[in-house]
C-alpha cells in the first residue's frame, strides 16, 4: 500500500522562507489540461482542446482564439490570407476555396505556384501521390515532376503555361497588376472548386507579388516571345502597381487581418503594404495577426520571424491580438480551417465589394453575405 504522501516528514529547500508565496502560486495557477477524447469527438473540439495543453498544440489553440476574436470584432477588419508553400500539393486547395467562399478572406496574397497549381486543377489535371525516394531521373524521361512526395504531369504543365498566354492575348496591351490579371483568368475558368475561378465570381481581389516567380510567369514569357515575334505590343505585369493597389486596400480599411500560412513573399508583402501606408499620409498597423509556419526566427529570415519583431516596423499595432504556431501548414492549416468552418466564425459576415478603376481603390463597401 502506498503510504499518503502528507505522512511523510517534510523537506525543506535551502532558501525556500525566501520564497515569493503569492508569486508563486500565481505562476502556478493554471494546470496544464490532458486532450481528452472522451470530451473530444469533432475538430472543434479538438483544436479548443488543445488551447489548455501545451508546446504547439497550445500555440494551435491561441491561433484558433485569435480567429475567434477577429470575426467577432464589429469593427470588421479586412482580413488579408497569406499564401506560400506546397498547398495544393499537400491536398489543402478545397480549405482555401472554401474559406473564400464562405466569407473568411477578404483578400489573397499567394505565390504564384500556388494559383497556378489550383489552375492547373481547374483545367482538369491533377496531383498524384509519389515517392521522395524515386529516381529522379526516371521521373525525367517520363515527364514528371516531383514536388517532394507528391507527382505533376509536366506535359500538362506545358499547356496549363501557354493557356494562361493565351489568356492573355485577350487583354488590350499593356501594365497590369497581378489582381488585375488573375481576375481576368479566374473569368476563364468555369471549376465551382477553384480558389482563383471562386475568388473572381466573389470580387475577392488576388495578388501574387512574385508572379514572374512561377509557372504562370512562364506563360507570360511565351505570350511574350509570341508577341515580340509578330511585332505587336504585349501584357506585362506591373509590380509596382501591385503594391499600389494593396497598399490602397489597406489604408482604406478601418482594421486588417493578417494570416500568415508558412511565410515568404505573401507574408513580407502583406506587411510591407502596412509600412507603405506612409505615402497615403496614414499610418497602419494590423489588429490581428496569426502564423502557421514551420521556419524558425533564430536563422534571421522573414519566414520565421516572431510577430512580435513586427510591431517594431509598424507592421503589427503593439496592443494587437497575434499567435504564431510552429506547425507544418499542411497538418496545422487544416485543423485550424476545420475549426473556423465548423463553429462557423464568419456567419452574417458582410462581405467587401472592392470598386477599382483600372490601378485606383474607389470605394470598399460592404455587401450581404452571399450563401454557398
Amino acid at each position: 500500500m502506498k503510504k499518503n504522501r502528507s505522512s511523510q516528514p517534510a523537506i525543506t529547500l535551502p532558501g525556500a522562507h525566501q520564497v515569493d508565496a503569492r508569486a508563486k502560486r500565481a505562476l502556478l495557477r493554471r494546470r496544464v489540461e490532458p486532450i481528452d477524447f472522451d470530451r473530444v469527438s469533432t475538430v472543434a473540439e479538438l483544436v479548443e482542446a488543445m488551447r489548455g495543453a501545451s508546446v504547439q498544440a497550445r500555440n494551435l489553440g491561441r491561433c484558433a482564439e485569435v480567429l475567434r476574436n477577429l470575426y467577432a470584432d464589429r469593427r470588421r477588419p479586412t482580413v488579408m490570407l497569406g499564401l506560400a508553400g506546397p498547398l495544393i500539393a499537400a491536398g489543402l486547395r478545397k480549405i482555401i476555396r472554401d474559406l473564400v467562399a464562405r466569407g473568411y478572406v477578404d483578400v489573397i496574397v499567394s505565390t504564384g505556384a500556388i494559383l497556378y497549381q489550383d489552375i492547373y486543377q481547374a483545367r482538369g489535371f491533377g496531383h498524384f501521390h509519389g515517392d521522395p525516394a524515386a529516381d529522379d531521373g526516371r521521373l525525367r524521361e517520363l515527364f514528371i515532376d516531383r514536388i517532394y512526395d507528391t507527382y505533376v504531369d509536366e506535359e500538362k504543365f506545358i499547356a496549363t503555361d501557354t493557356w494562361l498566354g493565351y489568356v492573355a492575348d485577350e487583354l488590350p496591351p499593356g501594365n497590369y497588376s497581378s489582381r488585375a490579371y488573375l481576375d481576368f483568368v479566374g473569368s476563364k475558368l468555369d471549376d465551382e472548386q477553384s480558389i482563383v475561378h471562386t475568388a473572381h465570381r466573389l470580387g475577392v481581389p488576388m495578388f501574387a507579388p512574385a508572379l514572374n516567380d512561377s509557372s504562370i510567369g512562364i506563360g507570360l514569357t511565351h505570350h511574350y516571345h509570341r508577341a515580340r515575334l509578330a511585332g505587336r505590343p504585349r501584357l506585362a505585369i506591373d509590380s509596382i502597381r501591385d503594391n499600389y493597389e494593396l497598399t490602397q486596400i489597406v489604408v482604406q480599411s478601418p482594421e486588417t487581418a493578417a494570416i500568415y500560412i508558412a511565410g515568404g513573399v505573401p507574408k513580407n508583402y502583406i506587411n510591407d503594404s502596412v509600412v507603405m501606408s506612409y505615402i497615403f499620409e496614414a499610418e497602419k498597423g494590423h489588429s490581428y495577426a496569426l502564423q502557421l509556419t514551420a521556419d524558425n526566427p533564430h536563422w534571421g529570415g522573414l519566414s520565421g520571424s516572431t510577430l512580435q519583431e513586427a510591431v517594431s516596423w509598424g507592421k503589427i499595432q503593439n496592443r494587437a491580438t497575434t499567435a504564431m504556431c510552429l506547425i507544418e501548414p499542411s497538418v496545422s492549416f487544416p485543423l485550424l480551417a476545420g475549426y473556423a468552418l465548423e463553429r462557423k466564425l464568419a456567419k452574417g459576415r458582410p462581405r467587401l465589394q472592392f470598386d477599382w478603376h483600372e490601378d485606383e481603390l474607389r470605394a470598399i463597401r460592404r455587401r450581404p453575405a452571399r450563401r454557398n
